[in-house]
């Protein structure tokens, strides 16, 4: 019972990493019906923001409160502007083109910032797997028994940091004038232009708010697994998208189901089967998912003119 325990929170605490990231999935394609793969590198871009921030502040400062705060900001302000860049220069020249065309420029974008991170040249990096610093020590929240089972800070905090943004988001979507702009958006952007409706703006700021979420992600997936590499984008954003298809991509409470069922998946299948399915099991939910209910769980198929 206590392994089982232990494995649910490990799952869970997994799954709010997926879930950052992929509410930027489901808040651009909702808005665009665009699946900007390029997310997960967004969100790698922020974890490098962060690691730069952090040495620069220094060894004391960058674990302290403020410095923490700091680093957190840095990174999710930078990966707005670069979220704000994208979608100006990559795929606004391509909105009125066949979607196929801006999801390969999407691929394109991704290759072009997982691999361009690689060169060691400049402010680049290079390919070498770096030790992100360790902001936040790591600390034994809860313990239960003869520690049987195990809570971890870092755990809790990325819990509370998803759910608070799925209610956030939430709000801004349902609750506020913005929110009601990017649905007219999402439902048809050029009815919602001739309605005066300044869908430029709107989408934007989608695309910067999705892309602040990811590097959030990424800094605390940083602070869970501390070892950073270009390519770590690309696998993370693969199964944060493959999380926002199974709960319903563009649903925003779906994306967050989605990505904690992903992650409780995978804890279960590392601890009870063997690590080397856990992949495999879960792409093989995601297609069963999809035979199902095509839309995903909180999705609907909506039927299209021909």
């Amino acid at each position: 019972m206590a392994q089982l325990l232990q494995h649910l929170i490990n799952g869970l605490a997994a799954g709010t990493i997926y879930a950052l990231v992929a509410l930027g999935y489901t808040m651009v394609y909702g808005v665009l019906k665009l699946i900007n793969f390029a997310h997960g590198d967004v969100m790698m871009v922020g974890v490098y923001m962060g690691y730069g921030t952090a040495y620069a502040l220094g060894r004391q400062a960058q674990k302290s409160v403020l410095g923490v705060v700091l680093i957190f900001l840095v990174a999710m302000a930078g990966c707005a502007l670069l979220g704000f860049l994208i979608e100006r220069f990559a795929y606004r020249p391509l909105r009125e083109k066949p979607r196929l065309t801006a999801l390969i420029t999407a691929i394109g974008i991704s290759f072009a910032l997982s691999y361009g991170f690689q060169l060691d040249i400049g402010f680049l990096p290079g390919a070498a797997p770096r030790a992100f610093p360790e902001i936040i020590q790591p600390s034994e929240w809860l313990i239960i028994g003869d520690r049987d089972v195990v809570v971890w800070n870092w755990q809790i905090m990325s819990l509370l940091i998803a759910v608070g943004l799925m209610v956030g988001l939430q709000y801004l979507v349902f609750k506020t004038r913005f929110g009601r702009a990017m649905r007219a958006v999402s439902y048809d952007h050029r009815v919602a232009a001739l309605m005066g409706i300044p869908t430029d703006r709107i989408i934007a700021v989608t695309f910067m708010i999705g892309s602040g979420l990811a590097a959030g992600a990424g800094l605390l997936y940083a602070i869970k697994d501390t070892s950073v590499n270009p390519l770590m984008g690309l696998f993370v954003g693969l199964k944060a998208f493959v999380a926002a298809v199974i709960g319903g991509i563009g649903h925003v409470p779906g994306a967050v189901v989605g990505a904690l069922m992903l992650g409780l998946v995978e804890e279960f299948v590392v601890g009870y089967v063997a690590s080397t399915w856990r992949d495999a099991v879960a792409f093989g939910i995601l297609i069963i998912v999809l035979l199902v209910r095509p839309g995903g769980l909180f999705g609907r198929v909506a039927a299209e003119k021909v």
